[in-house]
């Protein structure tokens, strides 16, 4: 009976393993599903996983990226694997791992995950997966290794240092395993510092854009080095697209340009060089980024900043905090001087922060609910003599759509009450500098007597 239970559990075993090891490829991609994920992560040493849905157009902006970089770490004979879950399908891996979104990327080591926080462009994932799974720096022993890493990707940034223990190479090497988006390489080879003319300890930044190459001044610190690499890493003025964004809204400079052109237009051959000269300038301070405004997924960045097609070429700054603070010139002078003048007043602390509103209706009172805008906000809101509930709204607000009748009833209980006021404001159009609505809908009642506010919660 001992010998059935076992051959059973053998053959039990078997039979599962025959089952977990049935992992199909995509393109050099493995295809995983519940059956087979534990064992593909485990017995895999590294492996990124991305759960995707087939509807999603930024998942499929990133298929062939992820494509090219399963290919490129198949040339480089690479123990790291890429594998795809289709997590419409997968519902239970996907709830499992935390999917709340698509693409989701996770990063597993052993078995074990991590969140996976580099580029979507080929290049991107490949040095980020090598940053993960090896030395922060390439060891490079001569020039024509030098040359290979250099020729790999868009930026590399290689260390000069004879003794690999000293203060400054540990700086780097700190720096190094802390940057992900670019690969980076360290040389003690007399031959290698001959080449690139380097006396002494340095750091060059190589790149195939721009001035194609940039050296490290002053003080070796991680501190510096990071900042050396975020200031030097993108091109002097970076146009907006899927690939570059998360390279924009997440590096180190927070204070933006934004250059909105049409390429039809001809907008770019005429005024790319004045940008280029005066980006310069303003090198790590303010980053300048072109926004072709003939894409149809751009007519919705010109929505957000209330700007209509007939306003292009045209410019706006932005500066990245907790919210986003926007500024606009009193002209769109797209000149050297213009465009000096513009990021100067700004970085000098000038200029005033430019708050959308619409125009104030004729008949904005009519109605029992009353109809807000920012230029008569502060002049209804903060009446001492009223009670004063703003709802605060977006059009395509479903929740929004829900609640209307029910204010409008609100609205006709207390029209004749002269110490209450219900009022409304489409804040996607409207902005307030002392008030930030960050959901839909939002209600404030402001109190008579005090201007105390009260955000209503739970609608």
């Amino acid at each position: 009976m001992r010998v059935g239970v076992s051959v059973a559990v053998v053959l039990t075993t078997l039979a599962l393993a025959v089952i977990a090891e049935d992992i199909s490829t995509d393109e050099g991609v493995l295809v995983l599903t519940k059956g087979n994920f534990q064992k593909a992560t485990e017995d895999n040493e590294f492996v990124l996983v991305e759960f995707y849905a087939p509807w999603c157009g930024h998942c499929k902006a990133l298929a062939p990226e992820y494509v090219k970089a399963a290919a490129k770490l198949t040339e480089m004979e690479s123990a790291i694997k890429l594998a795809k879950v289709d997590a419409t399908e997968e519902t239970e891996l996907a709830e499992e791992h935390g999917v709340r979104g698509y693409p989701t990327l996770k990063f597993f080591r052993n078995g074990k995950p991590m969140d996976y926080n580099g580029g979507r462009q080929a290049d991107d994932i490949v040095n980020w997966l090598l940053k993960k799974t090896g030395p922060p720096a390439k060891a490079i022993a001569s020039v024509d290794e030098a040359k290979a890493l250099i020729d790999a990707s868009p930026v590399v940034i290689i260390g000069f240092f004879k003794d690999q223990e000293s203060a400054g190479a540990k700086q780097f090497l700190a720096a190094a395993g802390a940057t992900d988006d670019h690969p980076f390489g360290i040389t003690s080879e007399d031959v290698v510092f001959k080449e690139y003319e380097v006396e002494g300890e340095g750091i060059i930044l190589f790149k195939d854009f721009d001035e194609g190459k940039n050296k490290y001044e002053g003080e070796i610190t991680e501190e510096g080095i990071s900042k050396f690499v975020s200031a030097n890493s993108l091109p002097l003025v970076v146009d907006f697209n899927h690939e570059t964004a998360s390279k924009i809204f997440g590096g180190e400079i927070k204070s933006h340009l934004l250059i909105f052109l049409s390429k039809e237009a001809g907008h770019y051959d005429t005024h790319m060089e004045a940008c280029m000269n005066v980006a310069k300038s303003f090198k790590g301070q303010v980053l300048f980024v072109t926004i072709n405004t003939d894409e149809e997924d751009h007519s919705r960045i010109l929505e957000f900043f209330g700007m209509k097609k007939e306003e292009v070429p045209g410019l706006r700054i932005i500066k990245l905090e907790e919210d986003m603070a926007k500024y606009k010139p009193d002209t769109y002078d797209l000149s050297e001087s213009g465009l000096t003048n513009f990021v100067q007043q700004f970085l000098d602390g000038k200029l005033k922060q430019h708050l959308l509103s619409q125009d104030l209706p004729e008949d904005w009172d009519k109605e029992p609910v009353k109809v807000l805008v920012a230029s008569n906000f502060d002049e209804v809101a903060f009446n001492k003599d009223n009670d004063v509930l703003v709802e605060f709204y977006a059009p395509w607000c479903g929740h929004c759509k829900q609640l209307a009748p029910i204010y409008d009833q609100l609205g006709e209980k207390f029209k004749d009450d002269d110490t209450v006021v219900i009022a409304k404001m489409d804040a996607t159009v409207n902005e307030l500098e002392h008030t930030k609505i960050q959901s839909f809908p939002t209600l404030k009642l402001y109190k008579k007597g005090t201007n105390e506010v009260m955000t209503c919660v739970g609608i």
